[in-house]
C-alpha cells in the first residue's frame, strides 16, 4: 500500500524568503488534512536563528485541526527539539543527516558521526514517549559541495542510522540531480539490508527527473514516498535547489501505474490556493 508523505508545511516553507503568518500555515495544513493524505510533517523545532521561517511551530502545532488518521509529524534536531515536539503533541518525530560531509557541517554544523550522537538521546527519548521516529538520510545522491556521492557511501551512512533504532529512512535527492540509473543502483546496494516497507524516497525536482525517479523506485518495491502540495520547497544549504517533487504529479503517476490513491484533489487544489499568495509565485499541479 502507498503512503505519501506531505512535506509542504515544514520542507515546503523552511526556504521561502517572505514570511508566512501561522494562521496561513495552520490553513494550509487543515485543508491537506481534509485530502485524506495520511501524514503531513507539520514543521520543525529547531533554532529560530538557524530556519526562522519555522520559528512559530509550537504555535502552529496548537492550532491545527487533527483528523483521526492522520499522522501530524516535526522535524527535531536535538533533546531540547524532542521536548518541545512532545509539549506540541506531534505524533511523529523525524531526524536528520547527510551522506556528505560537507553538506552536514553546513546545514547543521556537525560532522556525520557528531549529528550521530546528537540524535541518539533524540531517538531514545522518543521511544520512551512511544513515539515512532523518522531518519532523514540528505544528499543520498548528490551533494552541492562535494558533487556526486558514491552509493556505497550513502548506503553506509543509511545503515549506520538504521542501526540506532528508527522505524523509517527516508533517502533524499536533495539538490535534484537524481537519475532513475543511480536510483536503482542505490537500491541494489540498501535493499539486501534495509526492507522496502521502511525506506522512503524524498525527490526534489531541479532537474525534472523526480516523478520517473519515484516509478524507478515504485517498481523496485517502495511504496514510501515524500512530496509536497504544488511543489513547494527547498533547503537553505542546498544553493539552486529547487522544490520538492509536486504531490499532484506523484498521484497522477502512481495512479497510471495501477495504484488505487484515495486523496481528494479538489481538497490539494483548495490547499494550493490558500499558500500560494504568501508564496507570490506560482505552484506546480
Amino acid at each position: 500500500m502507498i503512503r505519501l508523505v506531505e512535506m509542504g508545511p515544514r520542507d515546503g516553507l523552511q526556504n521561502e524568503p517572505h514570511h508566512v503568518p501561522a494562521d496561513v500555515k495552520v490553513a494550509f495544513i487543515d485543508a491537506l488534512s481534509r485530502s485524506g493524505l495520511p501524514e503531513i510533517e507539520v514543521s520543525a523545532f529547531v533554532s529560530p536563528r538557524a530556519i526562522p521561517q519555522l520559528a512559530d511551530a509550537g504555535e502552529v502545532f496548537a492550532a491545527i485541526a487533527r483528523r483521526p488518521g492522520v499522522v501530524y509529524s516535526a522535524l527535531v534536531p536535538n533533546q531540547r527539539g524532542l521536548e518541545r515536539a512532545l509539549q506540541a503533541r506531534a505524533g511523529k518525530v523525524a531526524v536528520f543527516t547527510a551522506a556528505s560531509e560537507t553538506f552536514n557541517r553546513h546545514n547543521i554544523h556537525a560532522g556525520i558521526q557528531e549529528s550521530f550522537d546528537r540524535f541518539r538521546p533524540v531517538i531514545e527519548g522518543a521511544r520512551r514517549a512511544g513515539l515512532p521516529v523518522r531518519g532523514y538520510v540528505s544528499t543520498a545522491f548528490w551533494c552541492p559541495y562535494e558533487g556526486k556521492i558514491a552509493p556505497e557511501t550513502a548506503v553506509e551512512v543509511i545503515r549506520r542510522l538504521d542501526a540506532l533504532g528508527v522505524d523509517e529512512i527516508s533517502v533524499g535527492d536533495t539538490i535534484g540531480k537524481a537519475v532513475p540509473e543511480e536510483v536503482h543502483r542505490l537500491l541494489d546496494l540498501l535493499l539486501p539490508h534495509l526492507p522496502a516497507p521502511r525506506i522512503a524516497l524524498h525527490f526534489h525536482d531541479t532537474y525534472g527527473h523526480a516523478v520517473e525517479n519515484v516509478l524507478t523506485s515504485y517498481a523496485r518495491g517502495i511504496t514510501i514516498f515524500d512530496a509536497s502540495t504544488g511543489g513547494i520547497g527547498g533547503c537553505p544549504y542546498a544553493p539552486g535547489a529547487t522544490g520538492n517533487v509536486s504531490m499532484e504529479r506523484v498521484i497522477e503517476a502512481l495512479r497510471g501505474a495501477g495504484e488505487a490513491i484515495e486523496v481528494d484533489g479538489a481538497a490539494l487544489a483548495e490547499a494550493r490556493s490558500v499558500i500560494a499568495p504568501s508564496l507570490q509565485r506560482p505552484l506546480d499541479t
